[in-house]
């Protein structure tokens, strides 16, 4: 039997992407907008949310809300993400957002300032939680809605993907659902690649994420602790990607 996964992807020579302008490397800023989509007793949730916050040793709260969680997810929409948006755009630089499509709704000033922005709006699924012990028919049910609640929301169907905490179904009902341009579900290479395995009936385009390049770190063990660790980590990485790019093998940088 065929080992499914695949550890040889581009293998030793990796193909040039061919970058806009011959750029040695593509770097993609992301903004994930997850505050409203978490996971809350409001929300029909069974418990308060416990991952990603400045609560140390956080744990769900069983049928009950969470008043300095809730807080601390509210404070990204009321505060963190103005504060990132006049950054972006007073640098003129583009950005994706990974929009949650129950937090997209209940944000309806962030949502007109992202278009206003210009800024891609891609879907980070119907609600801000695990997928491993779903079942694909469940699953798949969250995926339909997440499309029609971000249709309502932004005028559009989204056509970038990523969930976060996925199942090993994911990837594979994105590319089945069939209408995404790309999805970020996977963390396995340094290229955009094209996944064709699971029966699928085209290949699907993967855009890898990262979670290193990434902020959460500052709410995660062995993290970052300062901004001056998080900036030297992103520059180190850029250099490292652009004189590989300078030497004939172009790369990718999320951030």
């Amino acid at each position: 039997m065929r080992y499914e996964r695949d550890m040889r992807g581009y293998g030793a020579n990796p193909p040039d992407p061919k970058w806009p302008g011959g750029a040695h490397v593509a770097v993609q800023f992301v903004v994930n907008y997850e505050e409203g989509g978490e996971n809350c007793v409001l929300h029909g949730d069974k418990a308060s949310e416990a991952f990603l916050s400045e609560i140390v040793g956080a744990a769900p709260w069983l049928g009950q809300r969470h008043w300095n969680m809730e807080s601390i997810y509210e404070y990204g929409a009321r505060a963190g993400f103005w504060r990132l948006h006049r950054l972006f755009t007073e640098a003129l630089v583009p950005v994706t957002c990974y929009g949650v499509a129950t937090a997209l709704a209940r944000s309806p000033d962030q949502v007109a300032a992202m278009q206003q922005a210009g800024w891609e709006i891609a879907s980070h699924g119907l609600k801000w939680i695990d997928y491993r012990d779903h079942s694909p028919e469940d699953e798949k049910r969250d995926l339909e809605e997440a499309i029609r609640l971000h249709y309502e929301v932004t005028g559009a169907r989204p056509t970038g993907w990523y969930t976060g905490r996925t199942s090993i179904n994911t990837v594979r009902l994105v590319a089945e659902e069939g209408g995404f341009d790309y999805v970020s579900d996977t963390y396995d290479d340094e290229l955009p690649y094209w996944f064709d395995r699971g029966g699928v009936d085209k290949p699907q385009l993967v855009i890898p994420y990262t979670l290193d390049a990434n902020d959460m770190r500052f709410a995660t063990p062995q993290g970052f602790n300062s901004g001056d660790q998080f900036f030297a980590y992103l520059k180190d990485s850029f250099d490292t990607l652009y004189a590989e790019g300078k030497a004939g093998r172009p790369r990718m940088m999320n951030i």
